[in-house]
């Protein structure tokens, strides 16, 4: 469980229910509780350089109130974002949040959330009678706040009584079990973010290991909830076959699961997040030498170094086959 060393309050958090019982909470607790002007600006986070300051940041709980009424789009996922949070409190070396909130990797969560949710139904009743699927971890791992926040219950039980529209959201944390038992009649997704162990090891500091993960993927399926995994990024170094083949043997007991999806994500870096992650990690061991990828433009307007066509063509191909063959009821949403 994310345990912050500071919360920071916008004063309006404190006219929502959940607001006060928040600022009431910590007030308890051991640790340093401030006012801020602005969810979006918060100053008074310590350490001396900026490797001190993103790490601290990351320990830190921001209360707010989310006023902006637009939600962005979210391809290939979903169709919109669901904005219960902001930020993550894991510290994977190549998440590409470091560049999307460089000044700012503090963890918000947002009162306001039955206001966000008739946002959502807005949404919903413009594009009837088509189906409308929102993404809940676009910018954030909401699951890893939940203790605080409870927005992904409140998300869950909203879209149980939606006909029209869906949820899904993906997860690196394992505290599952106060949504185990909620309504959700199947129009929440719950997936796992993995990858194989010598990744998560080397790169995904501050989260649960595998096993873990996998663990309460288990409760998940038993409470009846649509699965997938996420496999992001994939790396394609060294014994990349071996390694991934043997994840996806350490997934055998979801392989008769009748509602399994899979996304697939090939690692890929911006110049931008070559340096940042260069600045937060310096002794990073990821593959990050432009000229052994090819340069791609973004849908967002920028450039990314991916693998080379032909291997990805290699890596399409072998999780093609191997998910075909230990997963034949799973579906591959798809691979980038």
């Amino acid at each position: 469980m994310f345990r912050p060393e500071r919360v920071f309050f916008e004063k309006g958090a404190l006219s929502y229910p959940l607001g006060e019982k928040l600022y009431h909470d910590f007030q308890e607790q051991p640790i340093e509780v401030k006012f801020t002007t602005s969810h979006n600006r918060v100053t008074g986070i310590p350490g001396k350089s900026a490797m001190e300051k993103f790490f601290h940041a990351k320990r830190t709980l921001v209360v707010g109130v989310r006023k902006s009424r637009e939600f962005a789009t979210c391809r290939p996922s979903a169709h919109y974002q669901l904005p219960l949070a902001t930020g993550c409190p894991g510290t994977c070396e190549y998440c590409y949040l470091h560049t999307n909130l460089s000044r700012s990797p503090y963890i918000r969560i947002y009162v306001n959330q039955k206001e966000i949710l008739e946002m959502a139904e807005g949404y919903i009743n413009k594009r009837l009678p088509e189906n409308t699927v929102f993404e809940g971890a676009a910018t954030a791992d909401p699951l890893s706040v939940e203790p605080y926040s409870g927005a992904l219950a409140k998300a869950i039980t909203f879209f149980a009584d939606q006909d029209h529209a869906s949820f899904h959201f993906v997860t690196k944390f394992i505290d599952v079990q106060s949504l185990l038992d909620l309504e959700h009649r199947g129009k929440t997704r719950f997936r796992f973010s993995i990858n194989n162990p010598q990744v998560i090891t080397t790169y995904e500091h501050a989260t649960p290991r595998l096993e873990a993960r996998l663990s309460a993927a288990e409760k998940v399926a038993s409470a009846g909830y649509p699965l997938g995994f996420m496999i992001a990024p994939i790396i394609a170094e060294d014994d990349w076959e071996k390694n991934y083949s043997a994840l996806l043997d350490q997934l055998h007991p979801f392989s008769n699961y009748t509602d399994l999806t899979f996304e697939l994500i090939t690692h890929r870096f911006t110049a931008r997040a070559k340096n940042v992650i260069k600045d937060l990690f310096p002794e990073t061991k990821l593959p990050l030498d432009e000229e052994k990828r090819s340069f791609k433009w973004g849908q967002f307007g920028y450039g990314k170094y991916v693998y080379p066509k032909e291997q990805m063509a290699l890596i399409n191909n072998f999780f093609q086959e191997q998910i075909a063959e230990k997963f034949p009821k799973a579906k591959i949403l798809y691979f980038v």
